[in-house]
C-alpha cells in the first residue's frame, strides 16, 4: 500500500470485518468519533503552540497519528507523526506542519464522510 494513498481500504475493511452485520454502523460511529475528535486536537496544537506548552502540543499530535492510523488515514498519519517527532525537540518551525495538516485534514474528512454516505 503506497504512503501517499488518502484512506487505506484495508484499514477500513478491517473496520468493517470488525463487525460485519452492521450496516457500516460501527465504521460510521467510528468515523464519526473522528471527524468530532481532530478539529479539536487541532486546536490543541494551535493553543499548546501558542501557550508554548511542548508536551500538550505532542500529545495532540500523538493523538491524531493514532487515530489517523486507526482509519488508515495515511497522509494525517504521516504529518501528525512528523510534528510528534519535531515537538519532542522543538517547537519552532511547527506552524507550516499544523497548516498542512488542518489542509490534509479537511480532504481527509470528505473522503470519510463520502465512505459512509447513503446509497
Amino acid at each position: 500500500m503506497a504512503n501517499d494513498t488518502l484512506i487505506d481500504p484495508e484499514a477500513i475493511e478491517n473496520l468493517r470485518a470488525l463487525n460485519p452485520d452492521d450496516g457500516d454502523t460501527f465504521l460510521r460511529d467510528i468515523i464519526g468519533i473522528f471527524l468530532e475528535d481532530t478539529p479539536q486536537r487541532l486546536a490543541e496544537l494551535r493553543e499548546s503552540l501558542a501557550s508554548g506548552d511542548q508536551h500538550r502540543f505532542t500529545r495532540a499530535a500523538h493523538s491524531i497519528k493514532g487515530s489517523s492510523s486507526n482509519l488508515g488515514a495515511n497522509q494525517l498519519r504521516a504529518i501528525s507523526e512528523t510534528l510528534e517527532h519535531k515537538s519532542k525537540v522543538s517547537l519552532n518551525g511547527v506552524i507550516p506542519l499544523i497548516e498542512e495538516l488542518e489542509s490534509a485534514f479537511a480532504v481527509t474528512k470528505l473522503e470519510l464522510e463520502r465512505l459512509v454516505a447513503p446509497v
